[in-house]
């Protein structure tokens, strides 16, 4: 199992587009075979008045060759085309394996 946790602060005014956005590359994303789990949560509380609003993007792929052979499909490289002028910032993405000898156990 390959675990992708992404952190993405989007410009104000712009959260609602994003998600329309993420949502898309999400539901492409979930037809993927090696795709097990593809999640986007939006921060609980809103931010303030014309501040980043946090967004966290949960991903688990079979394999890393799975998560690697997402990055190259055509609706990721869309996704990551559309949101790149939404982000405040660069986004910060963490990869994770289960710490355990079986993963699905």
């Amino acid at each position: 199992m390959h675990v992708v946790c992404v952190t993405v602060k989007v410009k104000p005014g712009r959260g609602e587009a994003f998600l329309a956005a993420a949502g898309r590359n999400r539901a492409e994303t979930r037809k993927e075979p090696g795709n097990v789990r593809f999640d986007v949560l939006r921060a609980a509380d809103p931010p303030a008045p014309g501040a980043v609003e946090s967004f966290f993007l949960f991903e688990v792929y079979l394999t890393r060759a799975d998560f690697t052979a997402h990055q190259q499909t055509t609706h990721y490289l869309a996704f990551r085309e559309e949101v790149a002028e939404m982000m405040a910032e660069p986004r910060q993405g963490v990869h994770y394996v289960p710490a355990d000898a079986d993963p699905f156990g």
